[in-house]
């Protein structure tokens, strides 16, 4: 009687404890605009007192984009960003509105940073891989590891959250079957809560890596998208220093190094250099 006390006692405080460490503190969103992109509805659930301005935002927002005024749906739905809401259906939105009006960096910007949110959705990354064929820099890509590929594939399915919620309901199956590993009479309970532990554990740690990185990468200030229409990279963080080559608006950087106002870039086919920070935005 004892023994199950503890196992019940430890089976609660694990799961509590992890319950409070899954939800990334910076991946909460103050608020999150759920209808689709062209919904003239809004149902946004936002901070008590803050109802209405909000949702008659989001219904103009709607409504200019539907009327094709691209222009004053840039500007109400930054706007919303600017109150600190954040979501992903209001950054796709936003980046469909920008790609309608001809900003191709900027809507390429947006989906991205839709895509943090939500990287299983199909949509975003279609209308991304849309919008970057506009992009006028055709880099060649250095391929990865083929497992690293698809692990990378498996693990943007679902979301940090969900990958989380996944990985906590795996932990308290696998604390469930070891109480019945301790705790059953019978010979085949005991061996099906053993193997039932150990399945169970993998997938715990597996859903726990899927849920780490997509919070890596979902906090990751190190990639960018060219703002300038077009910029010369430098050898040196130096206007006067020697042009390496020339990227154009919607490319996409990685940021390895940063000094002064410039930063170190890296592009997809591994060639690096120096841009000015004013013409690239971090995702």
């Amino acid at each position: 009687m004892k023994r199950l006390l503890f196992v019940m006692i430890l089976l609660g405080s694990l799961a509590s404890a992890y319950a409070r460490e899954a939800t990334p503190a910076t991946g909460e969103v103050a608020s999150e605009v759920v209808q689709p992109a062209d919904s003239a509805a809004a149902s946004p659930a936002v901070a008590a007192g803050e109802q209405t301005a909000p949702e008659t935002l989001w219904d103009q927002a709607n409504t200019a984009y539907i009327n094709a005024d691209y222009h004053a749906a840039i500007e109400l739905y930054g706007e919303l960003l600017s109150r600190n809401l954040r979501s992903a259906k209001l950054y796709y939105n936003l980046a469909n509105a920008c790609f309608k009006d001809g900003q191709t960096g900027r809507a390429i910007l947006y989906y991205h940073k839709a895509l943090r949110l939500a990287p299983g959705n199909d949509d975003i990354r279609y209308n991304l891989s849309v919008a970057e064929a506009r992009a006028k820099d055709r880099i060649e890509a250095i391929p990865d590891f083929f497992l690293t590929e698809w692990v990378r594939a498996v693990r943007r399915t679902m979301s940090c959250t969900a990958w989380s919620l996944l990985s906590l309901a795996a932990l308290v199956l696998a604390l469930g079957l070891f109480l019945l590993y301790l705790l059953a009479t019978r010979l085949s309970l005991r061996k099906a809560g053993f193997y039932g532990t150990i399945l169970a554990g993998v997938l715990f740690v597996l859903t726990t890596s899927f849920a780490a990185g997509e919070r890596r990468e979902m906090l990751d200030d190190t990639q960018a998208v060219v703002m300038a229409a077009s910029t010369a990279v430098k050898s040196s963080p130096d206007k006067s220093s020697t042009d390496l080559f020339v990227l154009h608006e919607g490319t996409l950087v990685s940021i390895t190094d940063r000094l002064d106002g410039w930063c170190e870039i890296t592009i997809a086919d591994g060639k690096k250099g120096w841009l000015e920070a004013k013409t690239i935005e971090t995702i």
